[in-house]
């Protein structure tokens, strides 16, 4: 596999080697996942490193009167990168997984990890992939949908480029059960003029499109996201999660808080 850090420039890999080890000292993370431009496939020179977490709590905070809250999300400018930080706590997290968060999912299961613990997460992506379940269509359509929103109001070439991503993302998921988020890996879900979409947006993350470009890449966005919907009834996932799994996914958090009072 391809080292994570190198879709990075290097610029801002110090950068971001600083700032994940100043997170790091201050909470223990299962994944530091670079998600956003760079997990997608088209970054531009001013994307921003949207940095985005599962973080572990100490056993004893979470059993007390006041459990802990989560930690704030921040921003950051450093040597002309922007930094955006997120995270959240494992528990809250593989409920969501189980519901078919894709945004949990992607952390898990993507490739992009610039941190965390490697063989602990190494442990958990199996049976997050045995819980996989056709619920993951409602996130992504979903997604994607309000993405196709924020299109009508501002017709950019990253956005559409976001309902794209999403949408395919959504369809692989149900049509394989493998989760994909480059859209170079998912050619065959994407309208072939993706290229055009991804040469305006190296320019600049907010590159506008013309009316008529946009009217026509309206059409192409709406058939990806009917495209999502209709692969449910023919998913290779099950509606829900099989209870084994969901199980098994227990029985390692337990495990895991049990090791993790301190």
């Amino acid at each position: 596999m391809t080292n994570p850090w190198d879709v990075l420039t290097p610029a801002q890999q110090p950068v971001a080697r600083a700032f994940i080890a100043e997170r790091e000292a201050e909470r223990r993370h299962l994944v530091i996942y670079l998600s956003g431009a760079h997990a997608y496939g088209f970054p531009s020179p001013d994307s921003d490193l949207d940095l985005k977490c599962i973080h572990i709590a100490p056993t004893r905070t979470l059993v007390g009167l006041d459990p802990p809250s989560e930690p704030d999300d921040r921003i950051e400018v450093r040597d002309g990168v922007e930094l955006d930080y997120g995270s959240n706590e494992l528990g809250p997290v593989l409920r969501g997984v189980l519901k078919g968060n894709g945004n949990y999912l992607e952390r898990i299961l993507g490739t992009l990890v610039l941190g965390g613990d490697p063989p602990l997460l190494a442990s958990l992506r199996p049976l997050v992939q045995l819980t996989l379940s056709r619920r993951v269509g409602k996130h992504y359509g979903g997604f994607a949908t309000s993405q196709i929103r924020a299109f009508d109001e501002k017709p950019t070439a990253k956005r559409a480029l976001y309902v794209l991503r999403t949408a395919a993302t959504g369809r692989c998921l149900l049509e394989r059960g493998v989760l994909e988020t480059d859209v170079a890996r998912l050619a065959d879900l994407i309208p072939a003029e993706i290229s055009e979409l991804m040469a305006i947006k190296r320019v600049g993350e907010r590159q506008a499109l013309e009316p008529a470009h946009a009217s026509a890449w309206r059409i192409r966005l709406a058939a990806a996201i009917e495209a999502v919907n209709a692969a449910w009834a023919s998913s290779v996932l099950p509606v829900d999660p099989p209870r084994e799994a969901v199980a098994a996914l227990d029985t390692w958090l337990r495990e895991v808080r049990r090791a993790s009072w301190d």
